[in-house]
């Protein structure tokens, strides 16, 4: 057993580059030496800032109920005297939104300049919040905030100037992906908030450095998550608002925000649906990340140019007719290096008919290291086919994975589209899928190049009814049984929905006839 465990470190660590390596020893000593010599952070710093010029922005949901009552993740938490920064019953998550600042975009806000204050007074005892992805997302949603509001407090600027070169000694090169983008779009809107070339030359090396690598020639965000992708393209658009409305540096950075941008917006385009829902795949859920639609109206504001590309890299297609939408997975599960956010979920699709939820992805509910965690990014958890009761890609301790599945094979046509992964290479089993996208009907078939046990499962919306399934699906003369599962369309909320478990040894065809 320890030795399998072993074998699965060095072949998540292997996928890893040397720099992320690096720097996670780095910082490890780093932080011993400084816990050692009992340096302190310095929390203010002489500052001198300016007024900033932006359009209206995006607010994503209210978090913010009353003056001590936030709600994150679907969860309470009422604070009766002070504010406990430091928050850990709800999980990591919760209280890294607490420390956020997300709901300074709330209209109305009557409470802004005190909860910030408030912050400042507790800092020397808040610890997830001063991590640098927190960081990093609060320094715009403050600089936002005392923009919009025409606030201009030494106090609050000194110690935010003061945070920002944390933020600049601590990079999260160890992670590099998002958590280095966001690192780097913060950094962008404190050097034009504190006029500061040094902040300034940081952020404009990795964002022309890393928006190149981790934005697709199909326009997706190379983690494959929709909720991200998202969340990445707020980031260029507030970036790109930040540089149209306020002169410094040329604004030279801006055409290449502007391209990168019309590409990110395509592909959103091509993989929202028409009532401008995304596909929850990977680690998507509702309410995190501002909508296509948001999305859309935000860059219109800021009068971006569109381009339309079509789904190629990301390994996403989708198919749609008057009748139905259907998006399936034909590629990797995520970047090589940073696969965090990734399932074990090749060939998943999802299929909405006549603009209603049918076959859907089971979701997430939870960040945190659990039982419910692994199921959610495991095999058995997506509308694929599972063999020896083992996962395609070795997902493991919440965000990592060892061996992945990889495509080996893959055709498209008009009318059809079919690939092979190899997940269970070591066995010497290929698993092939083929959709057949007729007008009336999508044909699914599965084949395995070797005769085992297996087991295809496709996944129902709350919504659909024993009696729905049964006229839509047929399996030939396969058995099937249908059970129920817990449905997740957002973090910390579970919802009973049907599942169909359809046991296989070497061949099966499923059909789904969309006029039942």
């Amino acid at each position: 057993m320890m030795i399998k465990k072993y074998f699965r470190l060095f072949n998540t660590i292997k996928f890893l580059k040397k720099r992320q390596l690096f720097f996670r020893l780095y910082y490890v000593v780093k932080k011993k030496y400084i816990q050692l010599s009992g340096k302190k952070p310095t929390y203010s710093k002489d500052s001198n800032s300016v007024s900033l010029t932006l359009v209206k922005s995006i607010h994503i949901v209210d978090s913010l109920l009353e003056k001590k009552n936030f709600t994150f993740l679907n969860l309470t938490k009422e604070f009766d005297n002070s504010i406990d920064w430091n928050y850990s019953n709800y999980g990591k998550l919760w209280t890294y939104n607490l420390t956020y600042f997300d709901f300074l975009s709330q209209e109305k806000i009557k409470n802004g300049d005190f909860l910030i204050e408030n912050f400042i007074e507790n800092i020397h005892s808040i610890q997830d919040g001063m991590e640098s992805f927190p960081i990093s997302l609060r320094g715009v949603n403050w600089i936002k905030y005392l923009s919009y509001n025409n606030i201009n407090k030494k106090k609050i600027n000194d110690n935010l100037y003061a945070q920002y070169y944390l933020l600049y000694e601590n990079i999260e090169y160890h992670l590099l992906g998002n958590h280095l983008l966001e690192n780097a779009f913060s950094l962008l809107f404190g050097a034009y908030y504190f006029q500061d070339s040094l902040l300034y030359e940081k952020a404009k090396k990795i964002l022309l450095t890393e928006l190149e690598e981790q934005i697709l020639a199909d326009g997706a965000h190379f983690e494959l998550t929709p909720m991200y992708h998202q969340i990445m393209l707020f980031r260029v658009l507030d970036s790109i608002n930040l540089i149209q409305n306020n002169q410094w540096k040329n604004r030279e950075l801006l055409s290449f925000l502007l391209k990168k941008a019309s590409f990110m917006l395509s592909w959103l385009n091509n993989i929202t649906y028409n009532n401008g829902s995304i596909p929850l795949l990977n680690d998507s859920a509702e309410g995190i990340a501002p909508t296509s639609f948001q999305l859309q109206e935000y860059a219109k504001r800021l009068k971006i140019k569109m381009v339309n590309l079509k789904l190629k890299e990301s390994g996403y297609r989708k198919v749609t007719n008057n009748q139905y939408e259907c998006i399936v997975d034909v590629g990797k599960i995520g970047a090589d290096y940073i696969p965090g956010h990734a399932h074990s979920d090749t060939f998943n699709f999802e299929l909405k008919i006549k603009g209603e939820a049918f076959i859907v992805d089971s979701g997430i509910s939870t960040y945190e290291t659990n039982s419910r965690r692994n199921h959610e990014r495991s095999t058995k958890a997506h509308n694929t086919v599972e063999i020896k009761g083992q996962n395609q890609s070795n997902v493991w301790a919440g965000f990592r994975v060892a061996n992945r599945a990889s495509i080996t094979y893959l055709k498209e046509e008009n009318t059809f589209i079919e690939a092979t992964h190899d997940g269970y290479k070591n066995k010497g089993i290929y698993h092939t899928r083929k959709w057949n996208f007729l007008e009336n009907s999508i044909i699914v078939k599965d084949t395995i190049n070797k005769e085992v046990d297996a087991v295809a499962r496709l996944h129902f919306h709350p919504s659909v009814t024993k009696h729905k399934i049964l006229q839509h699906i047929t399996v030939g003369s396969a058995s099937f049984t249908l059970t129920q599962y817990q449905y997740t369309n957002k973090f910390n909320f579970l919802e009973n929905a049907y599942m169909m478990e359809i046991p296989l040894t070497k061949e099966l065809i499923i059909s789904i006839n969309i006029q039942a």
